[in-house]
Parts: structure tokens; sequence; C-alpha cells
């Protein structure tokens, strides 16, 4: 029976229709399953995958296998909205079944967290990164869900709704519940043809963007009756968003930053083991002794040294050391960005960076702001969970938001820590003055909790979306790596091998003058997609309730 007949007869009779959905079922879920492992690695396409497949960059994103394999996804909800029944409970389990593959996959690197510094079984560990993305899956459900159940007939009204659902579903995930929008559609993208609407829509929008790309497709292999108008129509636009705009507006827009000139930089990665970095009688002694020494010698206008690479509270430090550091750069023409943990049992701690420069009587201090759920702090009811690991330093106090920027020759530096980077809104509070906003954007971090994992590639193509998005350049200062130094158009010029010990030296050219994304979401958050996405979703719900 070919795939017309099958159709023709699944619509005369309703109960047999019902049947052969429920007989491919397992399979479409399978297809989900794989589909949303695919998802993830085209955040950043694994090393172990790319002996075997050498046309694909080990470590970079691949923008193209994101778009095929939520088309797949969206293909899937097309075929539960052409059975007679509609079942929108079959869009619920793939759209469950699909994130919640993409982000167990993506985030693996949880696991090594949990099991080989934390101290939790495997088992334990296992089950809490399932747990955790079946949670953050649950947004994407939902979505699909209310797809498959407001889906309009029109092609052009059926890829609005699902990008407007699958905003809603990202921006709920980034923000809610402390946010974390880890693995996002838009971090596949800034090689792509989409990375151009970076600095217009921002990442959210870029994610709105590809979903509707990807249901265009899925509409395209489908080729419903009204497909030979609307099908082209689709086609044309398409092309539009994919070569067009990406290819000709840029020479009717030209970039809306300048140079601010440049800054000669030492980025310092001291390769601590996790295992040994708070260990007395090894990690602390190593990283004292290492990071004194490269803040002494170093001969660049500024030397960044990464989260925590000063592993004690400035009291527990050996008599004379930070002395000497505050002496080393109280004068002359350098300055320091310095990890370090802060605070005191009274007042709570602080995982902060202090910086050092000529002419200032004490450091400046930058404190994190986003803390990391059972890393930095403890959620409420999940004190038990945190007993059963083994980590250090693990209940901060939170900086404020918007902090002052580190002024030094001319630059003014905006540090954040860890996974900071994530949340362009919250970076974005420091540009509400042009003539103050960062020139450049440094980020201090510690993946060496995550092994040699892809977690280092992720974070660094969340850092080069950050520098389209904010048209400025990035400096990474890490532990074990990734530590580079990335242009305001997201090249990375130089960077450190991976869980090697050394110095990166080189220059970083700051920028000046606002990005139309960083200008709008300084000023109006996130609102904008909430209001845009919601519409949209209203818009549907009130052409479905007059059809009845």
């Amino acid at each position: 029976m070919t795939a017309p007949q099958r159709d023709a007869l699944t619509r005369r009779t309703p109960a047999l229709a019902l049947r052969f959905q429920e007989r491919w079922a397992i399979g479409y879920t399978l297809l989900a399953l794989g589909a949303g492992s695919l998802h993830a690695l085209s955040m950043a396409w694994p090393k172990v995958l790319g002996s075997s497949i050498p046309w694909l960059p080990t470590g970079q994103p691949v923008w193209w296998l994101q778009l095929v394999s939520l088309a797949i996804l969206a293909w899937l909800l097309r075929r539960c909205i052409r059975q007679p029944s509609s079942n929108w409970r079959l869009g619920v389990l793939y759209g469950a079944v699909f994130a919640t593959a993409w982000l167990a996959v993506a985030c693996g690197w949880i696991f090594i967290a949990l099991n080989t510094y934390g101290g939790l079984p495997a088992v334990p560990s296992v089950l809490a990164v399932l747990a955790l993305a079946a949670f953050l899956a649950s947004y994407y459900a939902v979505a699909c869900g209310v797809y498959v159940y407001l889906a309009p007939e029109r092609m052009s009204q059926s890829t609005l709704l699902f990008s407007a659902l699958w905003l809603l579903a990202e921006v709920a995930r980034g923000v809610w519940l402390t946010g974390f929008g880890w693995a996002a559609a838009a971090y596949a993208h800034p090689d792509g043809p989409l990375a151009y609407y970076a600095p217009w829509l921002g990442a959210y929008g870029v994610c709105a963007l590809a979903a509707w790309l990807a249901m265009a497709l899925a509409l395209l292999l489908e080729r419903s009756a009204n497909w030979p108008r609307e099908g082209l129509r689709s086609i044309l636009i398409g092309a539009l968003v994919l070569l067009g705009l990406p290819t000709f507006a840029p020479l009717l827009a030209p970039d809306p930053t300048q140079s601010n000139g440049p800054l000669t930089v030492t980025l310092l990665q001291g390769n601590i083991p996790q295992d040994e970095k708070f260990e007395s009688g090894s990690g602390v002694p190593l990283a004292l002794q290492w990071y004194g020494e490269q803040l002494q010698q170093a001969n660049t206008a500024l030397v960044v040294a990464p989260e925590t690479a000063v592993p004690l509270l400035p009291h527990q430090l050996p008599t004379g050391y930070w002395a000497a550091l505050h002496q080393r750069f109280a004068g002359g023409a350098q300055a320091a960005l310095i990890g370090i943990p802060m605070g005191n049992f009274d007042k709570g701690y602080t995982n902060s960076v202090l910086g050092l420069r000529p002419g200032t009587e004490g450091p400046w201090r930058y404190d994190k702001h986003h803390l990391v759920p059972f890393g930095e702090f403890i959620p409420p009811w999940f004190r038990w969970f945190t007993e059963l690991m083994n980590i250090p330093l693990g209940d901060f106090t939170r900086g404020g938001l918007g902090q002052p920027t580190f002024q030094w020759q001319g630059q003014r530096l905006a540090t954040h820590v860890c996974y900071e980077d994530l949340f362009g809104e919250e970076l974005a509070q420091q540009f509400r003055d042009a003539a103050q906003a960062p020139t450049i954007l440094v980020n201090l971090s510690n993946l060496a909790w995550f092994g040699d994992s892809l977690a280092m590639d992720q974070h660094l193509q969340i850092a080069r979306w950050r520098a389209l998005e904010f048209g400025r350049p990035f400096l990474l200062s890490t532990n074990t790596g990734v530590t580079a130094i990335v242009n305001h158009q997201a090249r990375v010029m130089q960077a450190l091998p991976r869980e090697t010990r050394g110095t990166l030296v080189g220059e970083v050219e700051g920028r000046i003058g606002l990005t139309p994304y960083v200008w709008w979401v300084a000023r109006l958050g996130l609102w904008p997609y909430w209001i845009a996405g919601l519409s949209l979703v209203f818009l549907s719900w009130r052409r479905r309730l007059r059809k009845r």
C-alpha cells in the first residue's frame, strides 16, 4: 500500500487510523530520541566522532544539523496533526523525548562533576542528569502539545505558531527557576547564516528563527493541499532569511560599533586538577606558586587569572602573598584581574574577581551575581542532595546586578564568572549608558569540574555568541580550557590547548557603540520576546475558537 493510499484509508476509518498511529508511535518516539541527540551534537561536534566524519570539525557547531534535527521533530508533530484525532498527547511525548535526549546529551558532562569530583555514586549521578534534562524538557513538551492542538492549516500561520511556542519554551528555560539556557538552539549558529541576526534579535530571537525554518522544511516535505502557493512563498522567505539578508544587508547597515584601540593581554591557564584544586597538600600550593609567578612575570598591559585561581580566602594566604601581588601592580603600566573567593563565615562568601591597578588604594572587586544551583547555592528543600556530594565552598552570597566595570588604559572591562555569560539580558544591564558601556567582555571560569568534555567547546560557542550580540571582543581565562581571545565578530583569534598549563599572550581590540540588540534588551529586557510569542499563540487560539 502506498503512502497516499494509506493516508486516504486512515482518514476514512478513524478507528483504523488510531490503531495505525499507536503501532508506529514507538518507532516515531525512537526517531525523536535520535533527532534530539543530533540536536545536542550540533552545538559542538564531539571529538570522539570527529575522526569518523572528517568534514565535521571537532568542537565546532554544525548549524545545518541543528535545523535538520529540529525539522525531524517538526515533521513528527505534523504527523500528529494529520491524524483524525489531532493527538496532542503524542505531540507532548515527541517533544519530551526530543528535548530530554537533546539536553541530557548536551549536558552529560554534569555527570563528571557529580560522580568524579562530587563523590556521588554513578547511578544517582546518571539519574540526576536525566531528571534535570526531563524537567527542562517539560517546557518543550508543553510547547509541542500546544502546537498540535492549535496548529492552523495555512503553512505561514503554522510556522509562526511553532516559532512562537519554541521561543517561549527557550525563554522560560533560560529564566525560570534561576534559568539554565545552556545548549539553546542559537548556539549552533555562530558560524552559519543566522549569525547575521545575532546583533539584531539576540540568541532567543535566533532560536525562534531556527524553529520557523525547521517547521517550514517539515511543511515543504508534507506537500499539503495549499502547498503550491504557500510552499513557494516559504521557499522564497527561507532563501531570503538564509542567504539574502546575511549577504546584502551588511552593505546597507554597517557595523554599529567602532574600535576603541588595542590592549595587550596575558591570559593564564594553570591546569590545576580539580580533585587537587582545594587540597592543602597539593593543588593549593601549586596554584599559589604558579599563578603567583606568572602574575609577577607578565609584561602586558593586563593579565587575567581564572576563577578561584587563588583558591584561598585572603586571610588564609601565606604571610606576604597578597601584599606582594598588590605591590607588584601598585605602580607602572600593568593591571591584573584575579579570581579569588572572598568573605567570611558571618557575612557570607562570594565567588569574586579582584582587580589590581596603579593609583588605587584598594582592589577593584566584582562578586558573581548568577550563582550555580547546588554548586554555589543550595535551593530550598535540596540540602539533602548536596550533602551526598563533596563540593567545597558550596553556599555563596550573590553579588549585585550591573556592577561597575574595571577601567584600565581607556578600556572598560566587564567581568563575569563561569556560566554568567549565558545570561545576555543580565550582561546588557551594563550597557544602558552607551558612554560608560563595557568595551571588552572578560570571563573567568574553572571548567575542570567537567573534565575534557563538550562543556569546554559549548562554553566557547556561548562566548562567541555574546561577542556577536554585543559587538564586543571576549576574553576567556580558564583553569583547564578553553582559554581564548575572541574578536567582536566571534572569530577565535588565539587559544591555548586544553588541559595544558600555559599563558596566552595577545592583543584585543576594544569596541564602542551599541548593537540594536543590546540597545533594546538593556531597556526592555526579555519582554519583547514574551509579548511576541504570547501574542502569536493567542491569535492561534482565537482562530481555533472561531472555527468551532
